[in-house]
C-alpha cells in the first residue's frame, strides 16, 4: 500500500472523517429540532401516515398529498448511516414543497444490522414502485418522480437511479425517475468498510462494496443527479461529492456543489427553506423551476 493510501484506511482518521455526530458538537440539538418541527407538521397536515408499501420490516411511508392533481412527486429518503433515524424525524421537509405544488412521500426502511444495505436498497425500490402505481390517488403524477436523499439517503437515492426496474416489476418503465438530489451523499463505500464505528452494524464485504457503490457503476440512463455537500463537512464527504461527478461526468451530474456555511446536519435545513439553493435544486428536478 502506498503512502497516499495509508491515511484513507487508518481507523483514527476514518473516525474523524465519517463520524459526523462526533464532528458536530450540537448535532443532538439539530436532530431534536427536526423531530419537533416534524411532529408539528404532522399535527397541522392532512398527511396519510404509516401506509404499507411492502411486508418487510420498516416498510411504511408517509404521504403529504398534493393540493391539486397532476403534481410532481418528491420522495425523500432519510439518512442515519443505514442504521438510525426515522421518517418521523423528517416530515419537516414536506410543507414547503406541497406549497410549491408537489406531492411529498417520506418512506421508512428497515435498518442495519437487522437488514443489509442491499436489502434496504431493495425495500426503497419497492417504495418507488408503490409510489409509481399509487401516486395519482394522492394528486401525484407518476411520470414526474424525483428522489431527494440525505447522507445514507443520498447514497440510496443515487443507487436507485441505476436500478433495473423491469426486473423488479414488469409494469414499470425502464426509468421512472426524473433524477435525484443527493445531499452529503456517499458513493464509494470502501472507506466505510474500514471505519471501526460502523463495521459491526454495516458488515460490509468487498463484494458488497462493489455492488453498492454508485461510483463503481456506469452512469445511469435517462436521469440526472444533483450532488451537493456542506462546506463545513469533512475532507472525505467533500471528496465523495466530487467523485461521483468525476466518474459519471457532467451530463449525468450537471450539478456538483458545495453549500456555504453548512455542516453535515445543518445542510438539510436548506431543503425546507423556499429561499435556499437546495430547495431550488429540488424544484428544478420536479420541473417546478
Amino acid at each position: 500500500m502506498n503512502c497516499h493510501m495509508k491515511p484513507r484506511f487508518d481507523p483514527v482518521w476514518l473516525e474523524a472523517q465519517y463520524n459526523n455526530r462526533a464532528r458536530v458538537a450540537d448535532h443532538a440539538r439539530v436532530l431534536a429540532r427536526w423531530a419537533e418541527a416534524s411532529a408539528f407538521v404532522r399535527s397541522q397536515s392532512p398527511a396519510q401516515l404509516d401506509i404499507a408499501y411492502g411486508s418487510g420490516p420498516g416498510q411504511t411511508l408517509d404521504i403529504f398529498p398534493a393540493a391539486a392533481p397532476g403534481a410532481p412527486v418528491l420522495l425523500f429518503i432519510h439518512g442515519g448511516y443505514w442504521r438510525a433515524l426515522d421518517k418521523a424525524d423528517h416530515s419537516f421537509v414536506a410543507p414547503s414543497f406541497v406549497a410549491d405544488g408537489a406531492m411529498v412521500v417520506v418512506p421508512n426502511y428497515g435498518l442495519c444490522p437487522a437488514l443489509s444495505i442491499e436489502q434496504i436498497a431493495l425495500q426503497l425500490a419497492q417504495a418507488v414502485i408503490w409510489v409509481w402505481r399509487h401516486a395519482a390517488q394522492y394528486g401525484g403524477d407518476a411520470r414526474r418522480i424525483a428522489l431527494v436523499g440525505h447522507s445514507a439517503g443520498g447514497h440510496l437515492a443515487t443507487l436507485l437511479l441505476s436500478c433495473r426496474w423491469k426486473e423488479l416489476a414488469a409494469d414499470m418503465p425502464a426509468q421512472p425517475l426524473a433524477g435525484a438530489l443527493s445531499i452529503s451523499g456517499l458513493y464509494d463505500l470502501e472507506p466505510l468498510r474500514h471505519a471501526p464505528f460502523l463495521q459491526a452494524d454495516l458488515k460490509l464485504t468487498p463484494t458488497a462494496v462493489a455492488r453498492l457503490s454508485p461510483a463503481f457503476f456506469p452512469r445511469p440512463k435517462g436521469a440526472r443527479l444533483y450532488a451537493t455537500v456542506g462546506q463545513e463537512e469533512s475532507e472525505e464527504f467533500l471528496r465523495q461529492n466530487r467523485l461521483i461527478r468525476d466518474v459519471w461526468g457532467p451530463t449525468a451530474v450537471p450539478v456538483c456543489e458545495t453549500l456555504l456555511g453548512a455542516n453535515h446536519f445543518t445542510v438539510l435545513q436548506g431543503l425546507a427553506d423556499p429561499a435556499a439553493r437546495l430547495h431550488e435544486l429540488a424544484l428544478r428536478l420536479l420541473g417546478l423551476r
